[in-house]
């Protein structure tokens, strides 16, 4: 049962990225390329390596990277993300600080943060999408 809701929610997030890749702005469009990259390196990760070190440095380096995409484009969507990826940050650190074995908890924990980040991504897509959507009816009517 839990492999079935963990493939739905990775089907949701591919396809909620493929929407931002489509309709969403250029901070969009970034930040889905970015979760998709962090996808494809934790899961090379989880199949072959399974190193929590490694997990913990993708958290990190995927924080960082979308810490310098918030600076750039300054959307309410990324703040959010920014405060996801610190819990999720400090949920990798706690386990392997305690040295402890990934539990049903963690699971859970780390599968719901980033299923929020891809819905934050959703929430910015519309934003945008929306926002497109005005602007070229403000054009049209002038």
């Amino acid at each position: 049962m839990s492999f079935l809701i963990v493939t739905i929610l990775l089907v949701l997030s591919l396809l909620i990225c493929l929407c931002a890749l489509i309709k969403g702005g250029e901070a969009e469009r970034v930040g889905a390329g970015i979760i998709i990259a962090n996808l494809l390196v934790g899961t090379v990760n989880e199949r072959w390596l399974r190193a929590d070190l490694v997990h913990l440095v993708i958290a990190g380096v995927t924080a960082l990277v979308l810490l310098a995409v918030a600076v750039r484009y300054a959307s309410f969507w990324l703040g959010g993300v920014m405060l996801l990826y610190a819990l999720q940050f400090a949920l990798d650190a706690w386990y392997m600080v305690l040295e402890r074995k990934r539990d049903a908890l963690y699971m859970v924990g780390n599968n719901m943060l980033f299923f929020t980040v891809t819905l934050c991504l959703a929430v910015g897509t519309a934003l945008a999408w929306r926002r497109r959507g005005r602007l070229a009816d403000s054009a049209a009517a002038t």
